[in-house]
C-alpha cells in the first residue's frame, strides 16, 4: 500500500470529510459539504487546498520543506509523499485547511496543481 494510500485511509475517518471523484478528473478527492480539500491524483502525490490567507501565512514554512511545491497564484500546494513523515506533515496541513475553508466558506472553487508541478526523486538525496 502507498503512503498516498495509507494517507487517504486516515483522512477518510475524519468526520468533516466525504471521499469522492476530484473535480479535475485525475483520482479520488476528499471534500467538506462546502468544497474539496484534498486530491490525491497519484500513489505520491496530494494536492491541498489551502486558501490563499493559509499559504501566506505558512508560506515560509511551506517553502523549506522538500516535500511541498508552491504554485504562483494558486490556492493549492503540492505534497510529495516518500515517507510516512510525508504523510504526517499532509495531514496536519488538512486539518489547517479545514480551519481556512471554515472562515471562508462559499468561496468559488480554483484549480488545483495537477500537471504543474514536478519533484526530484528524493530517494536519491537522503542521507543515513
Amino acid at each position: 500500500m502507498s503512503v498516498a494510500h495509507r494517507a487517504m485511509e486516515r483522512l477518510r475517518d475524519w468526520p468533516d470529510l466525504d471521499v469522492g471523484p476530484a473535480c479535475c478528473g485525475a483520482g479520488r478527492a476528499l471534500r467538506t459539504a462546502e468544497c474539496e480539500i484534498v486530491h490525491f491524483h497519484s500513489d505520491r502525490d496530494a494536492d491541498l487546498h489551502l486558501t490563499e490567507p493559509a499559504i501566506r501565512h505558512l508560506a515560509v514554512h511551506l517553502g523549506r520543506s522538500t516535500a511541498i511545491r508552491l504554485v504562483p497564484d494558486s490556492q493549492w500546494v503540492t505534497v510529495h509523499l516518500d515517507n510516512e513523515r510525508d504523510a504526517d506533515v499532509l495531514l496536519c496541513l488538512v486539518s489547517v485547511a479545514l480551519k481556512a475553508h471554515a472562515r471562508c466558506s462559499g468561496a468559488p472553487a480554483h484549480r488545483c496543481n495537477l500537471n504543474r508541478v514536478t519533484f526530484p526523486d528524493r530517494r536519491d538525496h537522503q542521507m543515513c
